[in-house]
């Protein structure tokens, strides 16, 4: 897991002036590295203490999908506006450089009680705290947060009352 911070590209002003954008899909250029990852992801307690993994649009879907196929663990998705058939919940959040929403099926939400979160990187917490929002309006548990990177001077994780997990912090 050493090379796995040179693999994190920085783009400065992006989506917006005064944000500093981490871009992980380096990592996934990288099949050592990716692999190794995805098998201590889909091995860590967050996610063997949870029934399913809820992961969030879009970089969340490439780590959840890998992850719950190594782990042998469903996974559900929380997608932007508009991208999700049936009945769904939604809630809106705020990023550091904008708002949003979230949406997660209903019908997916009814298969399990408890869930991993699983997303690229946690910055201030919004979009997972969206989604733990998702599954708590449910009647449904988070059992955790899993992501590849944690921006520790945002303290992101103080947001949560679950277990939060991280690969690098950085």
């Amino acid at each position: 897991m050493e090379k796995l911070e040179s693999l994190i590209k920085t783009y400065y002003d992006f989506p917006k002036k005064g944000i500093a954008f981490k871009d992980l899909l380096g990592i996934i250029q990288d099949s050592e590295v990716f692999r190794e990852l995805i098998l201590r992801m889909s091995s860590n307690q967050v996610i063997k203490n949870s029934e399913a993994i809820i992961s969030i649009e879009a970089r969340g879907f490439i780590f959840g999908s890998a992850i719950s196929f190594q782990a042998s663990k469903p996974m559900i998705v929380a997608r932007k506006p508009g991208k999700l058939p049936g009945e769904i919940y939604q809630e809106h959040y705020s990023l550091e450089y904008g708002n949003n929403s979230l949406s997660v099926g209903k019908e997916a939400l009814e298969k399990f009680s408890s869930y991993a979160i699983v997303d690229d990187l946690l910055a201030t917490g919004g979009t997972a705290d969206c989604v733990a929002r998702l599954i708590n309006k449910s009647g449904k548990k988070v059992s955790g947060l899993l992501t590849v990177v944690e921006l520790i001077e945002l303290n992101g994780r103080l947001r949560f009352d679950f277990p939060v997990e991280t690969i690098l912090s950085i």
